[in-house]
């Protein structure tokens, strides 16, 4: 077996790390609702109910583990990328003044999360290393 590269060895630990920070929002609108309720009313101006709330984390936990899988990559990478632009662009105040009323810095983490997504996105025929997708592709 052949030793990995340290672009694809880099680029497994930004995809498993991106998936682990996706899940916990994924989870967090079926186990903690109240929250997910709050962070909807905020940046989406709507309050979804429950049961929206709990089919809306059960898809995007299938996606982020498919994402994390390296399962088709093409169709998952481009779905959590456009997850994180969407609610990264929700933020746009406190990105725009992050030091105005109400803000926090925090809010800039997703910035080079969005970087490292568009990196995986471009690099996603690369990133082969324990990958169900990989099989499929020849290097």
């Amino acid at each position: 077996m052949q030793k990995p590269s340290n672009l694809e060895l880099s680029l497994l630990i930004m995809r498993l790390a991106t998936a682990l920070f996706l899940l916990v929002w994924a989870i967090d609108k079926i186990v903690n609702q109240g929250h997910a309720q709050n962070v909807f009313k905020t940046f989406y101006f709507s309050a979804p109910p429950p049961e929206t709330l709990t089919a809306l984390g059960a898809v995007q936990t299938l996606i982020v583990l498919a994402f994390a899988s390296g399962f088709a990559r093409f169709w998952t990478y481009g779905a959590v990328l456009l997850m994180h632009l969407v609610s990264t662009l929700s933020t746009y105040g406190r990105l725009i003044d992050p030091w105005g009323p109400g803000a926090q810095l925090l809010f800039w983490a997703a910035i080079p999360v969005l970087a490292a997504m568009v990196a995986l996105f471009l690099l996603r025929d690369q990133d082969r290393l324990l990958s169900i997708d990989a099989a499929r592709r020849k290097p």
